[in-house]
């Protein structure tokens, strides 16, 4: 009875009737359990997690969120994905080492069983240890046109160095920072009339295409790494 009023409820959740929800349960389910999982890990509001979040409800991206995690309670993105009734964790990193923090995030990315580990404003360097339990499989963007302007400040970098073009760039993470094989970038002009913040906004529109660009490039497996260069499949 108790799974009868389930199945009932998840036909209401997906505006089926229930005779027709029935009939297609058995294929839905398989499709969950063979559908791409993200493990999302943050630090702040994620607003590249919830472009992510939003082109797999739109059918954008053929992938689900399996888990979010932040190392900071006071994360927006957290609540955020409690919002979309998605799984979220707080694992924080305040009294830890780097390696005691990343096997606990490690631990509950393998139970959720995550195929890809996703970067979406996570602030924390990942130990070399992490990087080897999910080797290729961890995903950063970064505000800028790698190699150009690694680190923190970018924006205020480009500026300063008096560069015309910035961007943003997904990448493979490897145990150096803002190093690893990339995968897709996106150029922004800098205008004269641009500081830091007006930058800032114009390159993270980009990054919210680029990112879901990225990841249907990894879930369709369109790509081999070959040293450092990313050779991409066309369609």
């Amino acid at each position: 009875m108790q799974f009868r009023q389930e199945l009932q409820s998840l036909s209401r959740d997906f505006h089926l009737p229930f005779k027709l929800f029935t009939f297609y349960f058995p294929l839905f389910t398989f499709y969950l359990v063979h559908m791409t999982k993200l493990g999302i890990l943050l630090s702040g509001r994620g607003s590249n997690f919830e472009a992510i979040a939003d082109n797999i409800a739109a059918g954008r991206l053929d992938a689900t969120i399996a888990a979010v995690i932040s190392n900071r309670a006071e994360a927006p993105g957290i609540e955020s994905a409690r919002r979309r009734g998605l799984h979220a964790l707080i694992i924080p990193s305040k009294g830890r080492t780097r390696e005691e923090h990343d096997r606990a995030m490690a631990g509950a990315l393998h139970e959720a069983q995550v195929d890809w580990v996703v970067l979406a404003g996570y602030m924390r360097l990942l130990s070399p240890w992490f990087i080897q339990q999910f080797p290729n499989r961890i995903l950063n963007i970064h505000p800028s046109l790698l190699p150009a302007f690694p680190g923190l400040e970018v924006q205020k970098q480009a500026i300063e160095f008096g560069a015309k073009v910035s961007g943003c760039t997904v990448h493979f993470v490897d145990e150096h920072l803002d190093h690893g094989p990339i995968i897709v970038q996106r150029a922004v002009p800098i205008l004269e009339t641009d500081d830091e913040h007006t930058l800032a906004e114009r390159i993270l529109e980009q990054e919210h295409q680029a990112y879901t660009e990225a990841l249907r490039i990894v879930i369709g497996g369109r790509f081999e790494i070959a040293g450092r260069r990313v050779v991409i499949r066309q369609l």
